[in-house]
């Protein structure tokens, strides 16, 4: 089995963006499990555990979407969920409309091997929070911290696979579409 996702890939000025946010974050306030560099991105969708002998199918559903070049730009800071403690810290995109109609085309074409999502927002995760120790503290710092509109250009989508070594979540390229 082979765990799988759908994802854009971020410029390098994109990623060091969202590393300043991890920085200004870094408090000492909260727990937070950063996502590295090298895995920073914007998953589209989520497959899961696949069986290997699926993958070249998915490739051939995955290899018929037509992909024009979209323009994005890093958005606004934001929380799941939105009210109480955080769990996740996000950086949104803009526009977000684009993101969503290649995550639905996405989901069509690969409807009768999965599930399509329910509810799908375009974000790029910064960090996952463990615990808070001065939530109202955190929260106005948080509040605080200014995201710079980086913009870059997306020319594909990628297919990877996750695999958990010691060190964490390694990802690996399948298929660039």
């Amino acid at each position: 089995m082979t765990r799988l996702f759908i994802a854009l890939e971020l410029s390098d000025d994109a990623k060091n963006e969202l590393l300043r946010i991890q920085k200004k974050l870094s408090t000492g306030l909260a727990k937070i499990t950063w996502v590295y560099k090298k895995n920073m991105h914007l998953t589209l969708k989520f497959i899961g555990e696949v069986e290997e002998d699926k993958i070249q199918l998915i490739v051939g559903k995955l290899e018929k979407i037509k992909f024009k070049k979209i323009n994005l730009c890093i958005g606004k800071m934001g929380f799941f969920p939105e009210i109480g403690i955080p769990n996740v810290i996000w950086a949104s995109v803009n526009p977000e409309k684009e993101v969503i109609a290649l995550q639905r085309v996405i989901d069509e074409e690969l409807l009768d091997l999965f599930s399509s999502e329910q509810k799908f927002q375009a974000h790029l995760t910064i960090g996952r929070v463990k615990t808070v120790k001065k939530k109202d503290e955190f929260m106005k710092i948080a509040k605080a911290v200014e995201v710079k509109q980086v913009c870059f250009e997306v020319s594909g989508f990628t297919l990877y696979k996750s695999t958990l070594e010691r060190s964490g979540r390694v990802y690996g390229i399948i298929k660039k579409f």
